[in-house]
């Protein structure tokens, strides 16, 4: 295949690039990094920078050159990474970095990495004086009738002029840290010793930061420029990823990452606790830990990520219990309790799932096959070896649909919400149960060379009516799948707008541009090129959109790649020859458009939800929060209320005749299952009238 040729032919031809003087390098330090600092960048780094840079330059697929004008992006992103709330550096840090925002460029490419490292220790120091200032404050308990407020989001506001004001700031975000717990009903004596454990830990973590994480944040500012998806791993880290990659373990499955203070969930492994909870989301905040039905929480905000991981991980049927801020609320919103009993994960064994829903339409009952698909997964290692069964994603949903049609179901829903990719040929073999034969999806590499992907078994699995229901975290392969049978109108497509990632990424050790060397040199994961659908279009940013679209709750512009900065743009090739199906019509849509609509406006559970979702837009708008008691309790009370309210129902079992206490369950709490089923029985009615 094309990725693995450029693969080959990227290690085939790199040269490591002879060591460069710095005899034109501009810098004059405020601060020694060799006197004030243990962290100064070694001469492993060097050679890795400039190592990083030809790697880029030449072979990702968006062609950036180094400059002064992507020099100051490369500061700006730097200082993002370490301070993203504006919380710790003052405007004179900023102005003093500034003299260096032109030379950032010639710093990567000669390997001088000094104004780096001094920019990181200015950082360091001021960090420690606010976790200073954060013990003085504890001394006394805060005076919560005040009316006051804090400003939560601080990013594109003005960085702080004077000590006075970061001091002023810092008492609110204290008091409100302060605030939080009160309102979870711990007293003051328990909250102070709480909040002396975080930021004596956060303060640990932080002196426990070495020469190569500060290269990993620093290199890794001038690599996601060129997208979010190419990143540097540090040894530590691409070890990690190794680890987190291993087919078995036991826990909740959940894959974590961590920022400077918090850990948030990166994944959540199909078929995992986590994943059957249905409670953990990518992006939800974890800031405690608790063992057992029984245990205390322990506060984790500002623990290192392995030290987090020791705590969550355990045997098999233990307990373990989270304090968990979601991703669509603030970091000072109240935090849900997540309890969830770890088990042994099976990262290789995530099987497809189907359920059957039966539905009451005027005087018939319809039973619709229901579909689950957590990823696109295959046992390369027994596929590779000739293993007859080996395990894919095609093959279990094959066995599904087999058990379903001999059970008669009036059609099949394939349930792809949450479902974050995985192997590109499950993706193309899967589409191949729906089609005959013909093209599947487009890449392009960054020479600009097409390959097209072609489906070739001309038999047809599954020939009666399909819908696909997809979500904002449908992504990548699951795109693919969704885009392809829209293009040949095969399926409806139903749900929210997929998430956009129509990017390709290829992982390179770079140990083996080192191989006489007994250090290691990480990994940096590239994008060398791109999907696109048979009718032209990428899936890129803008995902595959639904032909009914449902409600959504996340915003596009946050939680999708839409929101990435520097993410790759979306744009068209020209279309491939393929067979229109012509299941799905124009008037159909247009009809089914119509009842959806008047369901939003008629069903109950539908107008409880279009209240939560402009409640949730309407709070995510807002920048500041009430340091008063009072207020805030209130605030709780009201949300617990709207919480309660949304879970309104309507007479399920009027419509949904479901004698299993599980399936019920799941389809009264399902609100886009629901509707889908209610479609699905439309469009069949439809289709037969």
């Amino acid at each position: 295949m094309i990725l693995y040729s450029i693969l080959i032919f990227v290690l085939s031809v790199i040269v490591i690039p002879e060591k460069n003087d710095n005899d034109n390098i501009n810098y004059s330090p405020k601060y020694n990094i060799y006197s004030d600092s243990l962290l100064y960048p070694k001469s492993k780094h060097r050679e890795q920078s400039k190592l990083i840079h030809q790697l880029l330059t030449k072979y990702h697929y968006k062609k950036t050159y180094l400059n002064d004008s992507l020099s100051e992006k490369i500061l700006e992103k730097y200082i993002s990474s370490l301070d993203p709330n504006r919380e710790y550096l003052y405007s004179s840090d900023i102005n003093y970095f500034k003299q260096y925002e032109r030379q950032m460029d010639d710093y990567i490419t000669s390997g001088y990495l000094e104004p780096a490292y001094e920019i990181f220790t200015v950082y360091h120091e001021r960090v420690k004086n606010r976790i200073d200032f954060v013990f003085s404050m504890l001394e006394n308990e805060p005076n919560f009738s005040i009316d006051e407020e804090l400003f939560l989001d601080r990013k594109d506001l003005d960085w702080f002029q004077d000590v006075e004001e970061m001091d002023n700031y810092w008492r609110k975000k204290i008091k409100n840290a302060v605030l939080n717990l009160k309102i979870l009903g711990k007293d003051w004596a328990s909250n102070k010793e709480t909040l002396e454990k975080r930021y004596r830990r956060f303060k640990k973590t932080i002196n426990q930061f070495n020469s190569e994480d500060v290269f990993e944040i620093f290199i890794n500012s001038y690599a996601e420029l060129y997208d979010p998806h190419t990143n540097y791993f540090s040894p530590v880290n691409a070890d990690r990823f190794e680890i987190n990659m291993s087919k078995t373990f036991e826990g909740i499955g959940a894959r974590l990452q961590q920022d400077i203070e918090y850990t948030t969930i990166f994944s959540v492994m199909p078929g995992g606790p986590a994943y059957r909870s249905k409670s953990l989301d990518k992006g939800d905040k974890i800031i405690a830990v608790a063992q057992g039905d029984n245990g205390d929480f322990e506060d984790i905000i500002g623990w290192r990520l392995d030290d987090v991981v020791s705590r969550i991980k355990g045997p098999k049927e233990s307990v373990v219990r989270l304090l968990v801020i979601k991703k669509e609320s603030s970091i000072d919103a109240f935090p849900d309790t997540v309890r969830l009993v770890r088990d042994r994960v099976d990262v290789v064994d995530e099987d497809a799932k189907f359920d059957i829903v039966p539905f009451k339409s005027k005087d018939r009952t319809f039973n619709i096959g229901v579909i689950k698909i957590p990823s696109f997964y295959i046992n390369f290692e027994e596929a590779q070896k000739g293993v007859q069964d080996y395990k894919s994603v095609t093959r279990d949903v094959k066995r599904c649909i087999d058990t379903l049609k001999n059970t008669s179901v009036d059609g099949i829903i394939i349930d792809l919400r949450n479902n974050g990719g995985g192997s590109l040929q499950e993706a193309i073999d899967l589409t191949g149960l729906f089609i005959e034969t013909g093209p599947v999806v487009q890449i392009k590499s960054s020479s600009g060379r097409i390959e097209i992907e072609k489906d070739f078994d001309k038999q047809i699995h599954y020939e009666g009516p399909l819908l696909v229901l997809n979500n904002s975290f449908t992504a990548s392969s699951s795109e693919i799948f969704s885009g392809a049978l829209k293009d040949y109108n095969r399926g409806l497509i139903v749900g929210e707008p997929t998430f956009g990632k129509g990017t390709v990424q290829n992982l390179l050790d770079l140990d083996r541009f080192f191989p006489k060397s007994d250090l290691k040199f990480g990994q940096l994961k590239i994008t060398l090129a791109k999907y696109y659908r048979v009718s032209g279009g990428s899936t890129q940013k803008i995902g595959v959109e639904p032909h009914v679209f449902f409600p959504n709750i996340y915003d596009r512009d946050i939680y999708t790649e839409n929101a990435r900065k520097n993410a790759l743009e979306w744009d068209k090739i020209r279309d491939v020859s393929y067979e229109d199906n012509n299941y799905i019509s124009e008037s159909l849509v247009e009809h089914l458009n119509t009842k959806f609509n008047n369901e939003l406006k008629s069903d109950s559970s539908m107008i409880n939800y279009l209240s939560f979702v402009k409640r949730t837009e309407e709070n995510r708008k807002k920048n500041s929060i009430s340091l008063n008691y009072e207020k805030r309790l209130q605030e709780k009370k009201s949300n617990e209320s709207d919480n309660n309210s949304l879970n309104t129902s309507i007479k399920i079992t009027e419509i949904f005749p479901i004698e299993q206490e599980d399936l019920m369950k799941k389809i009264k709490n399902d609100l886009y299952l629901r509707e889908s089923v209610k479609l699905f029985v439309e469009m069949i009615d439809f289709k037969t009238t």
